[in-house]
């Protein structure tokens, strides 16, 4: 009877390892989606991809991750988004809030989860029930950017500045809030402002003249992916004209403006191929794992154009800035943060 016993359980104990070799060894497929070819965003995307590396080395199980890029295009990105479902992929990953709106609407009856990142307001967008408690299949990583703290850095630059040029994309969901809230900031300042808008790159070039013709004090713009987009063609002007352009991420000083401000981008990368990691590995609920936001309150100054722009030196404006930031950056212009690395 004891031989039986101990043969039934040498068994058990076999097929209980061959079952966790099983679970060690399995293969997630992970679809992602990002919304254009923008410095900050494609940042995002490269750490994603190698924290989920890194992740499947240590838990031993494989992330099979397919990227694609609809460049701004709404019938591509359905498309992609389609091919993703069609794959059967474990999880959808929408970088940028038209994307995560698109994924949001395609995976109603299918539930399959998805993960944004670089969501500038998931609520506003109506992604989520609240950033707390998302409800439903969808939750991620935001951007969401303090307007009052770049507003700071502005007239602290600046402590005459009397009109501010509000430059964004009226078709991007993401830049509506922060618009308002800039608003709302220069009415209580009772600092003049005008808004200049455009979609494409042409539109944005013109809208630039624009406000160098009105002889704007300094440029606002949210984390806006046409504006960052256009940027490397619009930076030159504005400098020739001494215009500070105040962004709402490092990418745009990359790109040459003068000041962007808000997260890591490569940290928002990272934390988001963990919240990955907590839905596939770990059993999270998207419905309950809340929306994760930062505030570590970076400013990136471009080396390239601030002395031009301001007559002050990086270490100037590093001393001037840096009792409103966690740290001031510099940074040389380039298309792309491997480049400026280089």
């Amino acid at each position: 009877m004891k031989k039986i016993v101990c043969t039934v359980l040498a068994l058990v104990m076999v097929l209980s390892l061959s079952a966790a070799a099983f679970a060690d060894g399995e293969t997630y497929k992970v679809g992602i989606c990002n919304y254009v070819d923008d410095a900050s965003l494609n940042q995002i995307v490269e750490n994603i991809q190698s924290q989920l590396e890194a992740i499947g080395e240590e838990k031993g199980v494989t992330f099979d991750v397919s990227y694609d890029n609809p460049n701004g295009d709404p019938a591509v990105m359905e498309q992609i988004i389609q091919n993703f479902i069609a794959d059967e992929v474990d999880l959808m990953v929408g970088v940028a809030t038209p994307v995560a709106m698109a994924m949001q609407a395609d995976t109603e009856d299918n539930q399959i989860p998805v993960v944004f990142s670089a969501v500038s307001d998931p609520e506003a967008a109506g992604l989520v029930e609240s950033n707390d408690a998302p409800g439903a299949n969808i939750t991620g990583t935001s951007d969401f950017l303090d307007t009052a703290a770049i507003f700071d850095l502005v007239f602290a630059q600046d402590p005459e500045a009397d009109l501010i040029g509000l430059l964004y994309d009226p078709g991007q969901e993401s830049s509506a809030t922060f618009i308002a809230a800039a608003k709302a900031l220069l009415d209580e300042k009772e600092v003049a402002y005008e808004e200049y808008t455009g979609t494409t790159a042409a539109e944005i070039q013109m809208a630039v003249q624009s406000l160098i013709a009105d002889d704007v004090d300094a440029v606002f713009t949210p984390s806006d992916n046409s504006i960052m987009t256009a940027e490397l063609s619009i930076y030159e002007d504005l400098a020739e004209a001494g215009i500070p352009h105040y962004a709402g991420a490092d990418s745009f000083a990359l790109n040459g403006a003068f000041l962007g401000y808000g997260v890591d981008y490569a940290n928002l990368g990272v934390e988001t191929a963990n919240m990955i990691a907590q839905i596939l590995l770990d059993g999270a609920d998207p419905a309950e794992l809340p929306v994760m936001t930062f505030d570590n309150g970076t400013a990136t100054i471009n080396t390239d154009v601030c002395e031009q722009i301001t007559g002050k030196t990086f270490e100037e404006l590093e001393e001037l800035f840096a009792p409103m930031c966690t740290a001031v950056k510099p940074i040389e212009t380039a298309e792309s943060f491997g480049e400026a690395a280089e």
